[in-house]
């Protein structure tokens, strides 16, 4: 009975001593209480009561930002929240440097969100989002990096803007829509006209393109049978007959 104890207790300690990390985990390693080393994938093996680990994963985080009030550089009210891209570079770092790795990474995307997209008014928040992206990602990325983490990417998801000013904003885009549509018929009338001057001009270099116009212009009428048209017989037609005589 004695060696079944024994041997049940070499059992318990052995389980204690052996860890299997994957491929995309890490452990830091404790002894007594201080920082060994950090080890893993594979087969880890840990002095029992002495060591102690902590596992961190590789993996590339996706961190939602919840939506932050924020009052942009023109003092309009905006809702905007964003989504964060991260993972651990250095474990040691990650579990020494920061209580909560994960929390803090959090919170200071909420408080960078925060104060990048109010020193931006409204139409630079809306036209230019890469611009912030790349704004924001600079910006936790170099707070991070003493934690051992690595931010490769931010990107703002929605902007929820109040009713008011979405009105107004659809109310301006109409407004542009007109001014363009205005634009373009002027100067469709433009065009004309120009035309119209350039012909005025070619006949009154040659006489007998009017001559031709108005021939064009009879036939064009002799086809409607339902109606009588009275046409002025222009001068220009009968001029030649009275320079013979």
């Amino acid at each position: 009975m004695i060696w079944i104890y024994i041997l049940i207790l070499v059992f318990f300690v052995l389980a204690s001593m052996i860890r299997i990390l994957r491929e995309y985990e890490r452990g830091v390693i404790f002894r007594l209480g201080k920082f060994h080393t950090v080890k893993g994938p594979g087969l880890i093996i840990l002095i029992p009561i002495i060591d102690k680990m902590v596992k961190v994963s590789l993996r590339i985080i996706a961190m939602d930002v919840p939506p932050q009030d924020v009052i942009t550089k023109d003092n309009v009210s905006v809702k905007v929240n964003a989504v964060v891209y991260f993972r651990v570079v250095e474990p040691a770092k990650a579990i020494i440097e920061v209580e909560d790795f994960l929390y803090a990474t959090s919170q200071l995307a909420q408080t960078t969100l925060r104060s990048v997209c109010g020193q931006a008014e409204l139409d630079e928040l809306l036209a230019e989002r890469e611009k912030i992206n790349a704004r924001l990602q600079q910006i936790i990325d170099e707070h991070t990096d003493p934690w051992g983490i690595k931010v490769s990417m931010v990107e703002v998801k929605h902007i929820d803007l109040p009713q008011e000013m979405q009105r107004a904003m659809a109310r301006q885009a109409e407004a542009e829509r007109e001014r363009r549509a205005k634009i373009i018929a002027a100067e469709g009338e433009f065009q004309a006209a120009q035309k119209l001057l350039d012909a005025a001009k070619m006949i009154e270099q040659s006489p007998v393109a009017l001559q031709l116009r108005f021939l064009q212009t009879l036939t064009e009428i002799a086809t409607e049978n339902a109606s009588t048209t009275i046409l002025p017989l222009p001068l220009e037609l009968i001029t030649p007959f009275l320079k013979k005589k």
